[in-house]
């Protein structure tokens, strides 16, 4: 085994990422008290280095810079170095990445910010290269002149991050004026939203804005519920076009199952190759429901194949479910998902011509000399092109993607981020209750119960504080906002997929304890961290929804919910006044309140409550569960349950269970079948 020349105190944490730089000659340190005490004693700035193990562009810089022993020296004299996992340390991930923003007016990963002693911000970027470039300040002259302003205008430094930080707490106060309840609680303000969103669309490829393209799932969401609600079919139509589209790119991994983070194009045709937890789950969410509206039989086959990726590759032998696989292998991205035609037509033989028409593979290549496998047609068109029957296609091809497969997983594999992460398990649990509920298969419900029960075992210590990560058998750092609002969600559709009511129990549980530690009560709205957590300069609000959903927006959800489960009318007025609250943006922004905009839709609609009562109530469950019933909350028994308002007083027939609906302080004659259910919904 090769020795290495360097080795620095990150070779003790459990991050991949962080390990990754464990044999830089930089003196790395990751974010301690010892760290931090060692910058005030020494009087040295703290330089902070932040990224995450799938992050190409933190590669590159660490190639280019921190692997450079010049570079090192630099950084080792002047500077007190740390390394975070953003995905660790999310909590000054956002407060380091909002000062950059301030800074520079962008940003991204990785996310290089200097801070004093005493931790507040005064001068930062992301990626910087080694030699000056494209009107950029090469690393070491950024290096030097932050330690020459160190040293020769403390004061100005000073008084920066003084400015800085106040700047980071202001826009944390979020001084709004909410319009009129009625404005905001209206059907006028969902369809503002479906149209502000539809002003956003690419209505030729599909998805919003230019690229980079993200998949923007919650909007997705809005867009399917919205035409289930109004019949409005211009945002079917988006919404459709916009998943149809995705899955004949090249973000979807034909051969293997499962989405890449985002197309760096306006076809999802190209894209950066890293494929995150969270990503995948929220896309089989909303590929659930589409499914549920539409019966289409491509998202079944897209959700089966994407929970195979992740049964796959990205699921621990205790049961959790790892972080991301990496962009790269053997420091080229997307090397292990690109092909020649002459490798295919090795491998496939007399089938690889009908394979390379479908998929787009050409001598020279779509995209940089090498094909990424993707269909700028549908399956459909291309068969009828082809005189060939859609099952048919569909078998032809099934044969060669099964031996390109095979032939794959002999490349060197990209890198595997295998840290455990509470809300992106979380999010999977949800994601696998979704699927379950459209396709009725119980592998998905089983797989969702083994989580939920290894994150119990392994994330929750003796007093029932919940951690936020955890690799090697450690757990660690306190559970964020994020963290918690994602568990109890999980519980919620656990409950409704299940039937078991101490689902709920341990819902309500937790949601008592965000309210007591995260809670900011003048505003309503819950800060990032816990009161108890001290190491960080400033308690941030998280509103906006980005590639996850913000904690906020999920724990309006959860406390209107859980109000009706429980009959807990305080939960409820604080849900639908953090609605009130960011009502204004909420429709002005939809695309930066994905999440929130559903809640609001679900609130201004009417929720159903429905309870389904009796022996055997399991099957019933299960016909009512592949529903498209976007806004519900959901109970079943086999009799009543007097601690659960829900059930409490309601009968079973003898012979079959009932169901009991309401809507809206109304509730109908309870009902046998589902057809009969289905009149009512349809009705009121």
């Amino acid at each position: 085994m090769l020795q290495s020349k360097f080795t620095n105190k990150l070779i003790h944490e459990t991050s991949p990422y962080l390990l990754q730089h464990a044999h830089n000659p930089v003196d790395w340190n990751a974010w301690s008290e010892e760290a931090l005490q060692r910058a005030k004693a020494e009087d040295k700035p703290i330089l902070v280095s932040i990224g995450y193990s799938a992050c190409h562009w933190c590669h590159v810089m660490e190639r280019e810079s921190f692997e450079d022993e010049a570079t090192a020296t630099i950084m080792n004299k002047y500077f007190v170095n740390i390394k975070i996992d953003r995905e660790e340390r999310p909590d000054l991930d956002h407060i380091y990445m909002d000062a950059v923003q301030a800074i520079t007016g962008g940003g991204g990963w990785p996310l290089n910010v200097f801070l004093t002693p005493d931790l507040k911000p005064f001068y930062g970027g992301t990626y910087f290269p080694p030699v000056r470039s494209h009107n950029l300040s090469s690393w070491k002259e950024i290096l030097e002149a932050v330690n020459t302003a160190y040293k020769e205008r403390k004061h100005e430094i000073v008084s920066q991050a003084e400015k800085l930080t106040n700047h980071i707490n202001n826009s944390n106060l979020l001084k709004i004026n909410p319009e009129d309840t009625s404005k905001i609680f209206s059907k006028e303000s969902l369809q503002q939203i479906a149209e502000n969103i539809l002003q956003t669309a690419d209505k030729e490829c599909g998805g919003f804005g230019k690229a980079p393209k993200f998949p923007q799932t919650f909007i997705i969401q809005y867009l399917l519920r919205h035409y289930h609600f109004t019949k409005h079919e211009a945002s079917l139509q988006q919404a459709l076009l916009s998943l149809d589209k995705m899955i004949q790119g090249g973000i979807y991994d034909h051969l293997g199952g499962g989405f890449a983070r985002y197309s760096t194009d306006t076809q999802w045709k190209a894209p950066h190759f890293e494929k995150m937890l969270y990503d995948n789950a929220l896309l089989l969410s909303v590929l659930a429901e589409a499914y549920q509206l539409t019966k289409k039989e491509l998202y079944a086959e897209v959700i089966r194949e994407t929970i195979e990726f992740i049964q796959t590759e990205l699921c621990s032998p205790e049961n959790g479910f790892y972080s991301a696989l990496d962009a790269d292998s053997e420091g080229i991205e997307g090397k292990y998902y690109v092909w020649d035609k002459k490798e295919i037509d090795e491998i496939l033989g007399n089938e690889s011509e009908l394979f390379c028409k479908v998929y787009n593979v050409t001598e020279h290549g779509n995209w940089e000399h090498t094909n990424i496998l993707w269909l700028p047609k549908s399956l459909e068109n291309i068969a009828t092109e082809l005189n060939l029957s859609l099952n048919e296609l569909q078998n032809k091809l099934a044969t060669s993607k099964k031996k390109l497969l095979q032939h794959r997983q002999k490349r060197i594999r990209p890198s595997l981020d295998d840290k455990i992460l509470l809300s992106w398990n979380c999010l999977m649990i949800i994601a696998l209750c979704k699927a379950y509920a459209a396709l009725g298969d119980e592998k998905f419900l089983s797989a969702a119960e083994k989580n939920i029960h290894f994150l119990e075992n392994n994330f929750k210590n003796s007093n029932s504080e919940w951690s936020h990560t955890w690799k090697d058998k450690v757990a660690k750092y306190p559970a964020f906002l994020d963290d918690y609002a994602a568990l109890i969600n999980a519980y919620i559709h656990l409950q409704e997929a299940t039937g078991k009511q101490d689902y709920l129990i341990k819902a309500s549980a937790l949601t008592e304890k965000v309210i007591l530690d995260f809670s900011d009560e003048e505003l309503n709205l819950f800060y990032f961290t816990s009161y108890n957590q001290t190491d960080v300069v400033v308690r941030k609000k998280e509103i906006y929804d980005g590639a996850v959903s913000s904690g906020n927006a999920v724990m309006a959800y959860n406390l209107i919910y859980l109000s009706i489960i429980f009959d807990n009318k305080q939960w409820g007025s604080r849900g639908e006044a953090m609605l009130h609250l960011l009502g204004n943006l909420i429709i002005r922004y939809p695309t930066s309140f994905g999440f929130w905009s559903c809640v609001l839709q679900s609130v201004v609609e009417g929720i159903y409550e429905i309870a389904v009562i009796g022996n055997n109530y399991q099957n019933l469950l299960k016909e009512i569960l592949s529903l498209f019933i976007p806004s519900k909350v959901i109970q079943s028994s086999i009799d009543s349950e007097p601690e659960f308002p829900l059930l409490q007083n309601k009968k079973s027939n003898s012979l079959k269970p009932l169901i009991y609906v309401c809507k809206n302080y109304s509730c109908y004659q309870p009902v046998e079948g589902v057809a009969a259910m289905k009149k009512i919904l349809d009705t009121s």
